[in-house]
């Protein structure tokens, strides 16, 4: 049996727009990707001013979040694959979050 693979390894953001429930990237060759927010539970947490600070990084191959502490890369995105954090890594930027920083 072959398998297939896709070659992510040009692909590129041009422009990334968030809401409540999505993550949406259009990327350079035309495509639009949208997974949900749930995918990255920092996103999800963050604000909506939060959410909207981010910039493209090496060449628009990932996407930074400097409010939020999160990395994302559009080869992720395009493999379907979510936030590897790990569960007590997320509990514990929750609670530091709760704890010093005001909510919107």
């Amino acid at each position: 049996m072959s398998t297939s693979t896709i070659d992510t390894s040009f692909h590129t953001a041009s422009k990334v727009s968030l809401n409540d429930v999505s993550l949406t990237v259009d990327l350079t060759d035309g495509r639009t990707i949208s997974v949900p927010l749930a995918w990255f539970p920092r996103l999800l947490h963050g604000t909506p001013t939060e959410r909207q600070n981010w910039r493209l990084i090496a060449g628009g191959t990932g996407i930074h979040w400097a409010d939020l502490d999160e990395d994302i890369s559009v080869e992720n995105l395009l493999s379907g694959k979510s936030s590897g954090e790990s569960q007590s890594s997320l509990q514990k930027w929750l609670a530091l979050r709760t704890s010093t920083s005001p909510r919107e």
